[in-house]
């Protein structure tokens, strides 16, 4: 190879390696100039998202601000009030001290003015014991001299003077005592027959009531009055041997072609009435006619009254009953109640409770059966002691009657506690029936004015607020005022009302005397 090609050969090569350097160069130039730009853009980059960082966190740095403010208000706020709701209640309790204090002072003054007074008081009351102490001295001292003085005169120790005072005191005592024990036995006496007459009175009144010529006296009409002379018999024997047999009174008086008969038991004067028509029909009366026909009329009444009480609860339409109730009821056909047939008005009482069961959804039967049988007492009350519905209740329990039969019986004038709605239906059927006004011989005018005085008499006495005629007169409700009448008054307050009531007004039955206290306390929510 010649020195020419390696020289060429040595310049292209070099020229190829000046050439790779300037590509290189420029290749490189241009790479910085891209990063660069590639720089300039990822700051550009990182400046706008840090600004966006940089305005998002402000936003929620204001956003956590308002709220801390907000929530600090409302704490400052509930604060706020809570502070005014203590400062209140503080100034409250200052208020009630300073009322307490002003209280308390004025209690301490009272106090004190007290205790000064008592002071003078015990001066004086020193005072007055010195002075009395030396009064009793002196009353001493002269006791002892007089002593003294009457042993010397009497010659008496002091032992027997005091005897014979002793003795003299007795005497003395004896005497009051003998006067104050006649005294107390004549009230007593006087006391006791007046009790007397008011419990007479009142069983009169019970039994005979206004219509007394109707309850206790029956009427035989004669056909002359030669007839009035049989009757009355040889020395008075035929009325006598009547009497004894009937049991009745036989009253003969001026009164043309009649005889009168009276007696407390109408079954047993329906009897007589009978048994006097039948022998003046017949004419022969004589004690033996008279013993033969009462014994039958009597044997005659005991199918009647069995006769008479089926019929009866045939029309109710009650059936298995006993027949000592049947015959109980037969009686009630003879005995009235101020003016009114008991036994017509058992029967209304059966249909009016019936009536209202059936409105009320209850055991219409049963109704019926009370109402029936509710004054089932009347037929022997006039025998037996106590009241009629007591009488009725004992009889029912005793021939097996239901609990709540007896004890509707016994209730139907509000005389037991009250069990069962049979209970408020027997009063209410029985006030339908008999209470009401008209329904017995009592007219309007005198029905009102027993009730009014039942009124007036009860508002008579002190303490009393009002009091209510109820129960059409059987019973009245006081109330009293319970300022002055305390609960051991009422008793008392009871006591005065009836015994008041027994002394001055006329009254069918009994009166049931009920005295209420209340006690009510009032207060206002403002």
């Amino acid at each position: 190879m010649t020195l020419l090609q390696i020289l060429l050969i040595a310049a292209g090569l070099l020229a190829g390696i000046g050439l790779g350097l300037l590509a290189h160069r420029l290749w490189s130039s241009k790479r910085l100039d891209s990063a660069e730009r590639q720089v300039q853009r990822i700051l550009k980059d990182a400046e706008q998202t840090a600004e966006a960082k940089k305005k998002e966190a402000l936003l929620q740095a204001k956003e956590e601000l308002y709220r801390t403010r907000t929530q600090f208000e409302k704490e400052s706020h509930e604060r706020r009030q809570e502070l005014k709701r203590l400062e209140q209640r503080t100034l409250q309790r200052e208020e009630n001290v300073d009322r307490k204090v002003s209280f308390l002072d004025r209690k301490d003054n009272e106090i004190k003015d007290r205790e000064r007074k008592l002071s003078d008081q015990e001066r004086k009351l020193s005072d007055q014991e010195r002075s009395i102490q030396r009064k009793e001295d002196q009353a001493r001292a002269l006791l002892d001299k007089q002593r003294i003085k009457l042993q010397r005169m009497s010659s008496l120790t002091q032992e027997e003077a005091k005897n014979l005072l002793m003795a003299s005191m007795r005497e003395e005592a004896e005497r009051s005592a003998a006067i104050l024990a006649r005294q107390i036995e004549s009230e007593a006496r006087d006391k006791a027959e007046k009790e007397a007459r008011n419990i007479i009175a009142l069983a009169i009144q019970r039994y005979a009531g206004d219509q007394v010529s109707e309850m206790s006296v029956s009427t035989v009409p004669l056909p002359n009055d030669e007839m009035k002379g049989r009757i009355i018999g040889r020395e008075g024997r035929n009325i006598r041997a009547f009497q004894a047999v009937s049991g009745v009174d036989v009253v003969v008086d001026d009164t043309p072609e009649v005889v009168v008969l009276s007696g407390f038991d109408p079954v047993r004067r329906e009897i007589a009435r009978i048994s006097l028509e039948r022998l003046v029909q017949d004419g022969r009366i004589h004690p033996p006619r008279i013993e033969e026909v009462v014994k039958k009329v009597t044997e005659e009444m005991e199918n009647t009254l069995r006769e008479t009480g089926e019929q009866a609860a045939f029309d109710v339409g009650i059936h298995g009953l006993k027949p000592e109730v049947i015959k109980l009821l037969g009686r009630l056909k003879y005995r009235t109640s101020y003016g009114q047939n008991v036994l017509n008005h058992s029967k209304e009482v059966a249909f009016v409770m019936g009536i209202m069961a059936a409105e009320l959804g209850l055991d219409i039967q049963l109704a019926k059966k009370i109402g029936f049988l509710h004054d089932l007492g009347k037929a022997v009350d006039h025998e037996v002691e106590g009241s009629h519905a007591q009488i009725g209740a004992t009889l029912a329990k005793k021939f097996g009657l239901p609990e709540v039969v007896v004890n509707a019986i016994a209730a139907h004038h509000a005389e037991v506690e009250v069990k069962t709605v049979y209970d408020i239906l027997s009063q209410a059927g029985d006030a339908i029936s008999a209470a009401r006004p008209g329904a017995r011989s009592e007219t309007m005018g005198a029905y009102i004015k027993r009730l009014e005085n039942l009124e007036r008499l009860s508002m008579s006495f002190p303490g009393v607020k009002k009091a209510y005629a109820i129960q059409a007169g059987r019973e009245v409700r006081v109330i009293v005022e319970p300022e002055k009448v305390d609960d051991s008054g009422m008793a008392l307050v009871a006591r005065n009302i009836s015994k008041k009531i027994q002394d001055e007004l006329d009254y069918p039955g009994q009166v049931k005397v009920t005295v209420v206290r209340e006690t009510r306390a009032v207060e206002y929510a403002k």
